[in-house]
């Protein structure tokens, strides 16, 4: 078992001060795999000291200079793609290749991405040729990160690395369930010698370091990625300093897959939902299909859902994992059997292990048709491999089942009239809206509306929530 103890603080790798020990789970064998500590107040309050010290040097250091420092993380990321990989297969439960290709791959992506970004973004500009004023772009200060399990390098990477582009120093907090990729990145970032402040980790939960951070007086700005439930918790905790929050929260995507469709639009939708387990904020969860199309869909998904493998991350080939924890496995077998007992129609998978897997959190791919949108599986969040799916008459009527949520973080449509899909796209009240099975480029904007969150994460709007915006006027006085 992994012994990963210790904090990133100031520079060292140190000893919490409180004995306070925690277990990481491998979700295949649950198995303790690794063993962390939870921080204390003390241990957070010695990061954000750290952090503050460091800022009055780093904000001051030039763009260039943040660039060599970035360019050389992605050398050393690279170097160790390897170790990120096992890492988040171990912690999560990923099949090797998802965790090599997909998961792995993002925190390069996004690397690679910021880097560009940052080089061609200018932080003083005047403001237009007929005033005198002056426009400034200054770091927010000392941020608190709290990163989820579920794309965990992915998100520390649309984290850290714009705050490092944009001169903030940090304090880290990764999932306490899967923190061994945060822990491998903050060995790359002491590999490549940033100042010592600048970055520090703190591992704990969210009742303890979580709050810890989002309450903090020194710090400026909190960003967040997890459930809407604990993003309500810190922006309660954040709003006694009036500290800046962003939120990138839960989601329950739909998918309008019209009958003029392209002709695997439906399987691929399924392949969509069921990648990473489920374990996607902004999964098409609810597929509404148009009723004169409605039983074929029914019949391509239900085949689909039962051609996908569940198996041990350790195997080759293309199958998906467990799920992350007991806690979510609970979670999900509740909301399958409620779908049931609500009278939606079971067409594929259900609460029973998957054949030969007697232990670990593995779910079969499962699918309810005859859903309604007031069902319960309709409305929350499952975050596992469940899909819905609902019929629909109309563009307006598809329209109107798929913002009748909370949530507002990614949506899709299929269909092969760009005139409706361009129409569409512009109704549905979503941060993100993918035509087509087309995926979102590097450099654009990820983010939710309403309960989905707020702020946009990703390219120049990812730089730009750790900015403040300073107006000087008299510049050509």
């Amino acid at each position: 078992m992994l012994d990963k103890r210790k904090f990133y603080i100031n520079g060292k790798w140190v000893d919490p001060i409180e004995k306070n020990d925690f277990e990481v789970i491998n979700p295949c064998n649950e198995d303790p795999c690794a063993i962390i500590s939870l921080g204390s107040k003390k241990d957070t309050d010695n990061a954000v000291k750290a952090a503050k010290t460091a800022f009055e040097t780093w904000k001051e250091t030039s763009k260039k200079e943040r660039l060599e420092l970035l360019e050389k993380l992605l050398v050393v990321y690279k170097k160790r793609f390897g170790e990120m990989a096992e890492a988040i297969s171990l912690e999560m439960g990923a099949p090797m290749d998802w965790a090599t290709d997909v998961q792995t791959g993002s925190g390069q992506t996004h690397l690679e991405d910021f880097i560009l970004r940052l080089k061609d973004f200018e932080f003083d500009e005047h403001f237009d040729q007929k005033s005198n004023n002056h426009i400034y772009y200054e770091p927010i200060g000392i941020c608190g990160l709290i990163t989820p399990w579920n794309w965990p390098i992915n998100q520390i990477a649309l984290k850290v690395v714009p705050a490092f582009a944009t001169g903030c120093t940090m304090i880290l907090k990764p999932s306490e369930i899967a923190p061994l990729s945060g822990m491998l990145f903050a060995e790359m970032i002491d590999e490549v010698g940033f100042p010592k402040g600048v970055f520090n980790l703190v591992n704990g939960d969210g009742e303890g370091v979580g709050t810890q951070i989002s309450s903090h007086p020194d710090i400026d700005m909190v960003s967040f990625t997890g459930s809407t439930r604990a993003g309500r918790l810190i922006s309660k905790n954040a709003a006694e300093t009036i500290k800046r929050v962003c939120l990138e929260l839960g989601g329950k995507g739909g998918n309008i897959v019209f009958a003029d469709s392209y002709e695997n639009a439906v399987r691929d939708g399924i392949r969509n939902v069921m990648s990473n387990s489920g374990q996607s904020c902004d999964a098409p969860t609810r597929m509404l299909v148009e009723k004169s199309i409605y039983e074929r869909a029914v019949n391509e998904a239900v085949d689909e859902a039962n051609k996908i493998k569940v198996d041990q991350a350790s195997k080759k080939g293309d199958h998906i994992g467990p799920v992350i924890s007991k806690t979510q496995y609970n979670k999900i077998i509740n909301l399958i059997e409620s779908g049931i007992s609500e009278g939606a129609t079971l067409a594929a998978g259900g609460p029973e292990l998957p054949n030969g897997l007697n232990k670990g959190y593995f779910i079969k791919p499962t699918i309810f048709t005859n859903v309604t949108n007031e069902m319960r599986i309709a409305k929350e969040e499952i975050f596992g491999p469940v899909l819905s799916i609902i019929p629909f008459e109309s563009e307006d009527e598809a329209v109107k089942i798929v913002n009748d949520t909370s949530y507002g973080l990614g949506n899709y449509l299929q269909t092969e009239d760009r005139e409706k899909a361009h129409r569409v796209a512009k109704k549905l009240r979503s941060g993100c809206v993918y035509i087509n099975g087309n995926a979102a480029d590097a450099g654009t904007p990820f983010g939710g509306y309403r309960q989905s969150g707020n702020g946009r994460e990703g390219g120049v709007w990812g730089l730009e929530e750790y900015l403040e915006v300073k107006t000087v006027t008299g510049w050509k006085d």
